[in-house]
């Protein structure tokens, strides 16, 4: 895999894993600290783990940016009870239909395990579909000289989640990507 492509799929990952804390107060919040975060994703080839501090307020900011993305979903149905969230959505983004189905089993204090399953309507770049499997456990306090929203790849440069949501070249993406 590429390493656009590589970062591309981590990237969202790292989404999907905090956006599905963010979309309801309901969702338990994960405990402050690195997580380690590793993904499997159907027809793709397997990816080492990712690293990831997070706080509250990183949390947060994924918050904001499901909120401006919740209007584009007509359904946004989620369920929590003791160690288990199930999420349903259906959300629009440009001409295209995503449909998806996720389970996630554990304690977002230590170790959680999510399966999402989901289905686009027409198809986007000839994708019908995808699976994601995601298991992430936490692994301590943040390293000295991280920061809230710092994510380290394998054998890459890290990014900061934070810094780049706020970046205006990725906001104007991200508009384009809802059209």
């Amino acid at each position: 895999m590429k390493p656009y492509a590589l970062y591309r799929v981590l990237l969202l990952a790292t989404a999907v894993t905090l956006s599905v804390n963010a979309w309801s107060a309901d969702i338990p919040k994960r405990k402050s600290g690195l997580w380690e975060i590793s993904m499997l994703m159907e027809g793709a080839p397997a990816m080492r783990p990712i690293q990831q501090c997070i706080d509250q307020n990183s949390d947060n900011l994924m918050q904001q940016n499901n909120k401006i993305a919740q209007p584009n979903c007509s359904v946004m149905d989620i369920k929590s009870q003791e160690d288990r969230v199930s999420v349903h959505s259906i959300c629009k983004f440009g001409e295209t239909t995503a449909t998806t189905d996720a389970i996630f089993n554990g304690s977002f204090e230590s170790a959680y395990k999510g399966d999402i399953t989901t289905s686009y309507n027409p198809p986007i770049h000839g994708r019908a579909g995808s699976k994601v499997s995601i298991s992430a456990k936490w692994l301590s306090a943040c390293k000295p000289g991280q920061k809230p929203g710092d994510v380290i790849l394998p054998n890459q440069k890290g990014i900061n989640i934070n810094d780049m949501m706020n970046d205006p070249k990725f906001k104007e993406m991200m508009k384009q990507q809802q059209k």
